[in-house]
C-alpha cells in the first residue's frame, strides 16, 4: 500500500471500525428514522458542509437534489443503516435537513359506522 501524496486511506474502509465514523455518538432517542423516512438538504446546508465528515458530507451532497428515503441513502452511501441514522440525526440537529417522517397508518375503520351510512346513503338517495 503506498504511502503518497495521492494515497488516502477512506473512512468507510474495512479498517476502520463504524464507530469511528460517527465519533462514538449514539442514535438519540428523540430521532427515530424509519426505512421510509424522507430526507433532504436544507437550503443553505453547503456553505457548512465543509467541516463535516466525509461520510456526512457524502449523505448530505445524496439529498441535496431531493427528497431520498433513508434506506436509500444507506443503499447509496454503502453504509449500514444504522450509522446512517446516527448520521442524519447529526445533520438535523445542525439543521443542514429537513425530515419529512412517513404518515401514520389510519386507525381502523368501525364497520358498523360505515355499514349504517351507507344505509343512510341508500334510503336517501335510493340506490
Amino acid at each position: 500500500m503506498p504511502d503518497g501524496p495521492d494515497h488516502e486511506l477512506e473512512l468507510t474502509s474495512t479498517l476502520v471500525p463504524l464507530f469511528v465514523i460517527t465519533n462514538g455518538r449514539a442514535l438519540p432517542p428523540d430521532h427515530e428514522y424509519e426505512h421510509t423516512t424522507l430526507v433532504m438538504a436544507a437550503q443553505d446546508a453547503a456553505a457548512s458542509a465543509r467541516t463535516l465528515s466525509p461520510e456526512a458530507g457524502q449523505v448530505l451532497a445524496l439529498v441535496t437534489e431531493g427528497f431520498l428515503s433513508v434506506a436509500e441513502v444507506a443503499g447509496h452511501t454503502h453504509l449500514p443503516l444504522g450509522i446512517v441514522r446516527i448520521l442524519l440525526a447529526q445533520l438535523e440537529e445542525d439543521s443542514l435537513i429537513l425530515v419529512r417522517r412517513p404518515i401514520p397508518r389510519a386507525e381502523r375503520v368501525d364497520r358498523e359506522l360505515v355499514s349504517a351510512v351507507l344505509e343512510g346513503l341508500k334510503n336517501r338517495f335510493g340506490a
